[in-house]
């Protein structure tokens, strides 16, 4: 049998397919590319074979599997697509108060009468699994994981599903992180046990928050800025943050000046949390007045503002002076 695999790319990973032969158990692992097409190690038994795409990351040491296949006699075809509005990660993502999409597709399903029952229809199941407080996926137990629902697919054919709200367990919504996955399973006859035939599953990401300190609203300042300290937690994984200042009170979307020092760029695989300091950057001040200085972070889901300050600076010097004159 001719396989044919995408995984992640890059030279942190390393990706493998195992082949696991029923009823035997029979397992052999194989080092693939990021994509391309090889024959299978070893034939397909009578009760099918399950085979599993894996990547490893080296740092942090972390193995993930991205898709499962189960290939019989007579059961069906399956694949499970996730998608989000972040399309910059081979394991999927998206932010805790994101959408995300769910394509399904199923093929090879009979429908006649004296067909065996694990060929007219394949289980679909959704599961949720939280990673708990600060947590990042490493090491998770998956067999943990909550079954949500689940359901049968009778028909062959093509469809997408919708999910506005993720279900990942948390009393503050915009915090949680964890995972949901979705899965296709062959049912159970007397060849084979049932199978996964496909499985998929998106990451969770909390929301960012971020606070300025070392000034207040509606401070007055004459001659020196102070040092500010800037707070960021759970930023996402692929986002740009930084502190900028435009005259006025605050106003949503408008364009400042960076403040020097303060840009972040990150491009990892888990959320990060930064603590920046300010200081020396009257340059960016050039006239008294009314000012707002803002935390900005731009993701694949827009831009947001994490938190503000307006304050008000009046550097002009005002001198007193008496003259007088002898006669």
């Amino acid at each position: 049998m001719s396989l044919f695999a995408t995984a992640q790319n890059g030279t942190t990973y390393v990706n493998f397919i195992r082949q696991v032969q029923f009823p035997s158990g029979v397992q052999w692992d194989a080092t693939v590319a990021a994509s391309g097409e090889q024959l299978s190690n070893l034939a397909i038994d009578p009760g099918g074979a399950r085979f599993e795409l894996w990547t490893v990351q080296s740092t942090p040491l972390a193995s993930y599997i991205l898709d499962s296949r189960y290939v019989g006699t007579y059961i069906p075809m399956a694949e499970v697509t996730l998608r989000s509005e972040d399309g910059s990660s081979t394991i999927p993502r998206t932010r805790a108060d994101r959408p995300f999409y769910v394509d399904v597709t199923v093929d090879g399903l009979h429908d006649g009468e004296s067909e065996p029952e694990a060929s007219k229809k394949v289980r679909f199941l959704r599961h949720v699994q939280s990673y708990g407080a600060n947590g990042t996926g490493i090491g998770i137990d998956r067999t943990q994981a909550t079954l949500v629902s689940q359901s049968f697919i009778k028909d062959n054919g093509s469809t997408t599903l919708t999910y506005l709200i993720n279900a990942v367990p948390g009393a503050n919504r915009a915090k949680v992180r964890g995972e949901e996955r979705f899965s296709i399973f062959s049912l159970e006859d007397y060849q084979a046990p049932a199978s996964q035939l496909a499985s998929r599953f998106i990451q969770i990401w909390p929301v960012a928050d971020g606070t300025i300190t070392g000034i207040v609203n509606d401070q007055f300042i004459r001659y020196s800025l102070p040092q500010l300290t800037l707070t960021l937690n759970d930023l996402y994984p692929n986002s740009t943050t930084y502190a900028q200042v435009y005259k006025g009170n605050p106003s949503l979307g408008t364009n400042g000046t960076i403040v020097p020092g303060s840009a972040l760029v990150i491009q990892e695989s888990v959320p990060q949390n930064r603590v920046l300091t300010l200081k020396n950057y009257e340059s960016v001040f050039d006239s008294d007045g009314r000012w707002t200085m803002e935390i900005v972070t731009k993701t694949p889901f827009g831009t947001d503002r994490l938190a503000y300050v307006s304050f008000d600076i009046d550097r002009t010097m005002k001198l007193n002076t008496n003259m007088s004159t002898i006669e």
